[in-house]
């Protein structure tokens, strides 16, 4: 059953939402028929490759017009919230940048079987280590910490490889409805929006992974018998 996550790596709540899941998937008996895939989004396209923030209330306080009071205050809910999840959220250090590449970087590690591993790492160093994820050799270190080669980020990332993939994701988002993120959809049944309790999670997974079953019953195999050998030594 494949669950499709459309999140972008600068929002918070995508952060503490694939926490809220990943309790749920703990929970949830039927985790190893789960198939997880992450989707590209985000929520500044046209934050330009060359500008950065030092820390999110600047960037807020220009990109929304707010004082720099105002918009550190709209962050403690957000930083308590995640702290709960068991994520810590560091807004007066995180470097705010485009993140198309880091997207690409992700597409690159999903491709080698380390996807999840990789969206974790890519958090971790925005919200937590205050890393800039735009940087190009911060990047490739990141990568290499999930288990990608240097030469082949280094490659991708000089090249335009995976960036339609991004931009078909980030259209993907538009023809299914999603407007924000996280956006998480269960086998193309059924959606939930928004980092949404565990319970919600859970819920959700058992539901549609009873429908997933229905549709795909475990038959037992048209056998054409023939001499064979088995683990005990004996063979007829």
């Amino acid at each position: 059953m494949k669950i499709e996550v459309w999140s972008d790596i600068a929002c918070p709540f995508c952060y503490i939402g694939k926490h809220h899941f990943e309790a749920a998937l703990a929970r949830f008996s039927g985790r190893q028929a789960v198939r997880l895939e992450w989707k590209s989004f985000q929520l500044d396209p046209d934050l330009p490759k060359d500008t950065i923030y030092t820390d999110t209330y600047h960037y807020l306080a220009e990109r929304k017009g707010l004082p720099i009071a105002q918009a550190r205050d709209m962050t403690v809910r957000v930083a308590a919230m995640a702290k709960h999840a068991g994520v810590e959220l560091n807004f007066e250090r995180t470097v705010v940048a485009n993140t198309w590449d880091a997207h690409r970087l992700l597409h690159m590690a999903q491709l080698r079987g380390v996807g999840n591993a990789m969206k974790e790492i890519l958090f971790r160093a925005h919200f937590t280590e205050g890393k800039d994820i735009s940087d190009r050799e911060t990047l490739v270190a990141l990568g290499e910490s999930a288990g990608l080669e240097q030469a082949a980020i280094t490659a991708m990332l000089n090249s335009d490889q995976y960036g339609y993939d991004v931009a078909r994701d980030i259209q993907e988002a538009r023809n299914i409805g999603a407007r924000g993120v996280p956006f998480f959809v269960f086998d193309r049944k059924y959606a939930v929006s928004g980092a949404q309790p565990s319970e919600v999670f859970l819920e959700t997974l058992e539901k549609a992974f009873e429908t997933w079953k229905k549709e795909n019953p475990n038959k037992p195999l048209d056998l054409a018998g023939g001499l064979t050998c088995r683990p005990d030594g004996d063979c007829d």
